[in-house]
């Protein structure tokens, strides 16, 4: 197997390339000699004609116009005689003139037969290349087994190309995964609250001598399962949003530093809620070009995951400033430290910190994937690292 093997890769890389070689150079060997061949035949065949066929017509022809001719009487033979002298002036204007033309023809003729020769020999390579090409990509081997030595810089872009379509069709099998295990859970879990509505709604109906503490206590119940099913018909209807949503930006000049205080004025009761505080840190006056509208989307989102993963009890930080070539803004909120493995995939589509689907967090795991693109969008960056029970995502976007 091992001497096979060792064949059959000097078969597809140096054996193939050197043979094609000394094949190319004999076949262009063939078609010179070929060549010569046709140019004299051509010769020939013109002193033939001129000489044979027409009676020495051309002759005559030649005699008129490159030579004098001298009628003088021979006495010895006792007739008349001419004499020809050539008329070198005309001669040498003939023979640079016929130089000049089998000069073009021979040059034309070379050019005509490299051309073709180099263009049949680029579509040999093409084919070549397109085969070698269709082996690698469809097939689980090694370039060093398809590609021969001379193709080291080709074998190397493939190489690259085949790694990063790899990666890509993994991460979409990993999102189509992780969008499918969603929709799986959140059809489960759509059970329970709406199970629990009906059950306390007919209870609520049949009791009518219920106490009014009893009836209040359901009451509440039955509106808390309620929102639940609500919230889960929303996760619904925002993994369609994002399938089918195109972001398109409206830019405009936006008053950063209100954008921020608004919005923390906004997520008051949720914070209240979660007994967290949000401490705003902002320059006056900081503008940034943008979409109002999506760049608010992105800090709503950066902030909601901020309370929903932070200790009860404990400051939320936002900061916001400009610096040299770019503005910067900052959340911080104290909370369980984020795995590496995770951090790096926060920022995905449909991927969840909370594995467990806790009520209280997470969402379908958009709202991050969702401010990716809109910061990407705007030129920007958005990153997030965590330590020591802080976490910090930044946004940075451009000045102008």
């Amino acid at each position: 197997m091992i001497l096979l093997r060792t064949l059959n890769i000097l078969k597809l890389s140096g054996g193939v390339d050197t043979r094609l070689k000394v094949k190319d150079k004999t076949k262009f060997i063939i078609y010179l000699v070929i060549f010569l061949c046709l140019a004299l035949g051509i010769g020939y065949g013109i002193y033939y004609l001129t000489d044979i066929v027409f009676n020495g017509s051309f002759l005559d022809w030649i005699a008129e116009h490159y030579f004098y001719v001298e009628e003088q009487f021979d006495h010895a033979a006792n007739k008349a005689a001419h004499y020809y002298q050539p008329n070198w002036r005309k001669i040498k204007g003939l023979i640079l003139t016929l130089f000049f033309v089998l000069l073009v023809v021979f040059v034309v003729s070379v050019y005509l037969i490299s051309h073709f020769y180099a263009r049949n020999q680029v579509k040999k390579t093409i084919s070549k290349t397109s085969r070698m090409l269709l082996t690698y990509m469809h097939h689980d081997i090694d370039a060093n087994d398809v590609f021969p030595p001379s193709y080291v810089e080709v074998a190397s872009q493939i190489v690259q190309i085949k790694s990063t379509m790899q990666r890509h069709e993994q991460a979409m099998r990993d999102e189509t995964a992780r969008r499918n295990d969603l929709i799986t859970y959140l059809a489960h879990d759509l059970k329970t609250p709406l199970t629990s509505v009906i059950s306390y709604l007919d209870l609520l109906e049949e009791a009518f001598d219920m106490p009014e503490a009893q009836r209040k206590k359901y009451i509440h119940i039955t509106l808390e399962k309620a929102l639940r099913l609500e919230k889960l018909i929303n996760e619904f209807f925002e993994i369609t949003r994002y399938n089918l949503q195109q972001i398109v930006l409206e830019k405009e000049t936006i008053d950063l530093s209100f954008m921020l205080m608004q919005l923390t004025d906004e997520f008051y009761p949720l914070l209240t809620n979660h007994g967290n505080t949000a401490e705003l840190q902002t320059e006056e006056g900081l503008t940034v070009y943008g979409d109002s509208m999506k760049l608010a989307r992105v800090f709503n989102n950066i902030l909601k995951n901020a309370i929903s993963y932070s200790y009860p009890n404990t400051p939320i930080k936002v900061y916001a400033g400009r610096r040299e070539k770019d503005i910067f803004i900052c959340f911080i909120n104290q909370g369980k430290t984020i795995p590496a493995e995770k951090l790096n995939a926060i920022f995905e589509k449909f991927f969840r910190m909370d594995e467990a689907r806790s009520t209280n967090t997470g969402g379908a795991g958009l709202g991050l994937a969702i401010a990716r693109e809109i910061v990407t969008l705007h030129g920007g960056t958005i990153g997030a690292s965590s330590e020591n029970e802080m976490t910090t995502f930044s946004v940075t976007l451009p000045l102008y």
